[in-house]
């Protein structure tokens, strides 16, 4: 190893360090948001899907009709998320896929968005294994399955899997940039965010499960101890979030007028 790479590391490891020691409470928070989303996004799973659940029963045999009331539970709490103090401090990301997506726009910086996807992994690892050994007896239910996301059965499964991934990751990118760069917008990006999920939940999950999240994804996989097709669930939502932060930033160069200025995470002003 040569002089100037050993220098070139040491002087990145210190600005690690540097960064963890200024924004290590919005680490925490991304941590917190991941755990967060995974255990009520479980036990809306629970409540609204477990044929054991009277609300379950209540809303019917259709499994969309089922789902609405996951989707209602998370368009919910990623609004509320989003809007607290804290979540607009830290952009409220909670996933690896759009930390990603918005470091290749240069919203975020080198140290700041691998400190973001070590914190929403490492939150996401601690969600799944808590949440398996907490919800047991009811997280193993076939409709439940320990709120992993899998591939359907089928030659072609992993395919439809890995396409709807990309997609839903690339149009839930594309809402977030649609929303964060306009003044009036701006102050809904949370809510809309949710949306998004929600109609995602309800739309697409029959075909892949709805992950989005690699975290989320990977939590769940070690809490149930299964890693069935979790490639799948890597390579579609970072590539469809990086592929359109690209594009955005290919084909919106200049900044027009009316149009606000691009965000920053985590935000100091906020």
């Amino acid at each position: 190893m040569g002089a100037s790479t050993l220098f070139a590391r040491m002087a990145f490891a210190a600005h690690l360090y540097q960064a963890l020691r200024r924004n290590w409470r919005h680490y925490v928070v991304e941590a917190a948001g991941i755990m967060a989303f995974m255990t009520v996004s479980s036990l809306a799973a629970v409540l609204f899907l477990h044929s054991d659940s009277a609300v379950a029963r209540a809303f019917g045999p259709k499994a969309w009709v089922q789902r609405s009331g996951v989707a209602v539970a998370v368009a919910l709490l990623i609004t509320g998320m989003a809007n607290s103090p804290w979540g607009k401090r830290s952009g409220a990301l909670f996933n690896p896929a759009v930390t990603l997506g918005f470091w290749q726009l240069g919203y975020i910086a080198t140290a700041d968005a691998l400190w973001y996807a070590l914190a929403q992994f490492s939150g996401a690892c601690v969600a799944g294994v808590s949440l398996s050994w907490l919800l047991k007896p009811w997280f193993s239910h076939p409709t439940i399955h320990y709120n992993t996301t899998v591939p359907i059965e089928g030659k072609h499964g992993w395919a439809l899997a890995l396409g709807a991934e990309t997609l839903i990751s690339a149009a839930l990118m594309l809402v977030l940039l649609w929303a964060l760069h306009s003044p009036t917008r701006k102050r809904w990006a949370g809510a809309l965010a949710g949306l998004a999920l929600a109609l995602f939940i309800v739309v697409e999950a029959p075909l892949s499960g709805m992950s989005l999240n690699p975290a989320r994804t990977l939590g769940a996989a070690i809490g149930a101890g299964k890693a069935h097709g979790l490639w799948l669930y890597f390579l579609g939502p970072l590539a469809g979030a990086w592929a359109t932060a690209a594009l955005y930033q290919r084909y919106h160069r200049r900044q027009p007028t009316g149009e606000a200025a691009p965000p920053h995470f985590p935000d100091p002003k906020a």
